[in-house]
């Protein structure tokens, strides 16, 4: 699907010199936008430029898988949801395929709960294992971002409004800085080594260093980073006047942007030092957290680049791809987390814990497990959280219970039929090694008819035997668990139906 306007570049400069964040009407803003879907197989018949087909199949981007079919070649997108700004200027926005109608109102849809993903996934801790935020920092991005209307921006436009929401509210900080110079006055403190060692035979120069305000900050320098990334999407006029105050700021080198975690660490630090009023500190934190989201996803997502008429490969160009099941996955675990924490302050979530599941006979670790998420049930009120600790390694292990393990998949599941022979197994090894209560199995649905669907799992022995290993069987905790298909409600980042009584049964 492909839509233009030319009112784009005249309504977008003057929402931009107006300072004004109102986000215009979607016939405005989706300019030279090719939408497609997870799944989709492409030809150069989508493209409006045969161009951009080829640059894409040489680029050999992790989304794609390049299929030969009937003469032609066709690339396959896998699932991703993201957006490539192409060699033509348009923009390739991949949606993902829950919703994959072509018309206007699930497009506008489709946008609006995607947007909603990015925006709480922007501010989960990736540095320590994708680490999830605590309650009290729930949607704090989201909170702070316009509400989506009824017209939906395209991701692309949807991402710009985001970052100039926050540099409208912040200039480049200035901060004292050391400089070493050899120059012909005396300024500053003179370095007495280094004058004996370099200046021995000119004594008209002075080695020395001082303090001098710059605003070659990290934190800085990670913003024009993003800003420059962002600039192919604006008109150049609109480019210019924003870069004006940022002429003076340099961007990120190769070297740290392979060092992104490092450096985004290091501004964080370099701010919180910084002399400034707390709610423009805030808005410089947003802002930075904002940059490193988006530098971060452009180098994780490129691709082998064999395009051998690229003139400079160290250019970044417009690439956020993002794998739909860790999205998913990361972005329920969040949601779901959240809900038992408010339910009661017992429950302790653990996200992509490993476990040892099967030892051999010499005590070796053979194969190992890691749930999405597990919920521990602690005895006591007094218990704090220690989310980065398995309960396993903790002296209060006899305090609690494992009441949940969570498996979260990305899959269309039309009925509970339909469920594959493997998640099944998975859901009761689950159940045996963590003997939980419940076992659930969350995959996502388009509103709230669908319900959770209890299994149950049938036990294949004869009443009329030995009565000491029916015994057995019947005493097992794990035989007793409860494994629930639990439909998760994209538009809205719930579970659908009555979760509460579900919790009891646990």
């Amino acid at each position: 699907m492909i839509t233009n306007n030319p009112d784009y570049t005249k309504q977008h400069a003057i929402r931009v010199s107006s300072r004004q964040t109102s986000i215009p009407n979607s016939s405005v803003a989706t300019m030279n936008v090719i939408i497609v879907f997870e799944h989709q197989r492409l030809t150069v018949h989508d493209f409006l430029h045969a161009s951009d087909f080829d640059w894409l199949m040489a680029q050999e981007f992790a989304v794609f898988t390049i299929k030969r079919k009937q003469g032609q070649w066709q690339l396959k997108v896998g699932h991703y949801i993201g957006i490539i700004l192409l060699p033509s200027g348009m923009t390739l926005e991949i949606l993902p395929k829950l919703n994959q109608s072509t018309q206007s109102s699930d497009i506008v849809q489709t946008r609006h709960w995607v947007q909603g993903i990015l925006s709480d996934l922007i501010h989960l801790d990736v540095h320590n294992n994708r680490k999830l935020p605590n309650t009290k920092n729930f949607s704090q991005f989201s909170s702070q971002s316009t509400p989506l209307p009824l017209k939906v921006l395209p991701i692309s436009d949807w991402l710009i409004e985001q970052f100039l929401q926050r540099l409208m509210d912040y200039q480049p900080t200035k901060n004292y800085q050391a400089q070493i110079d050899n120059q012909a006055s005396l300024q500053g403190r003179l370095l007495i080594k280094e004058q004996l060692r370099h200046n021995s035979m000119q004594p008209h120069k002075f080695i020395c260093e001082s303090s001098v305000l710059s605003h070659d900050m990290l934190a800085n320098r990670l913003i024009k980073s993003a800003l420059v990334y962002l600039m192919p999407l604006l008109p150049q006029f609109i480019s210019s006047k924003l870069l004006q105050p940022w002429q003076q700021v340099p961007t990120l080198n190769n070297r740290e942007m392979q060092q992104i975690a490092v450096i985004y660490a290091q501004a964080k630090h370099q701010l919180d030092v910084q002399p400034l009023q707390k709610q423009k500190l805030h808005a410089a934190q947003q802002l930075v957290d904002l940059a490193y989201w988006l530098l971060k996803q452009t180098t994780a997502a490129t691709g082998n680049g064999i395009d051998p008429s690229r003139q400079n490969s160290s250019q970044l160009r417009l690439c956020l791809l993002i794998d739909m099941n860790q999205a998913f996955e990361q972005w329920a675990s969040q949601r779901i987390a959240s809900m038992f924490q408010q339910i009661s302050s017992n429950y302790r979530p653990f996200y992509q814990t490993q476990s040892v599941w099967l030892n051999d006979a010499e005590g070796l670790a053979c194969l190992s497990i890691r749930p999405d998420l597990l919920i521990f049930e602690t005895v006591s009120d007094d218990c704090q959280n220690q989310n980065d600790i398995p309960a396993s390694q903790t002296k209060d292990k006899t305090k609690g219970r494992y009441s949940h393990v969570i498996d979260i998949k990305w899959k269309y599941l039309p009925h509970a039929a339909a469920i594959s022979a493997s998640d099944a197994y998975q859901l009761t090894s689950y159940a045996q090694a963590y003997l939980a209560g419940q076992v659930w199995l969350v995959y996502p649905v388009l509103g709230s008819d669908r319900q959770p669907v209890v299994l149950k799992q049938q036990n294949h022995y004869d009443s009329d035997s030995d009565s000491d290993s029916s015994d057995d069987v019947k005493n097992n905790e794990s035989a007793d668990a409860h494994l629930w298909l639990m439909p998760f409600d994209v538009l809205t980042g719930t579970l659908n139906g009555e979760v509460l009584p579900h919790l009891d049964k646990a």
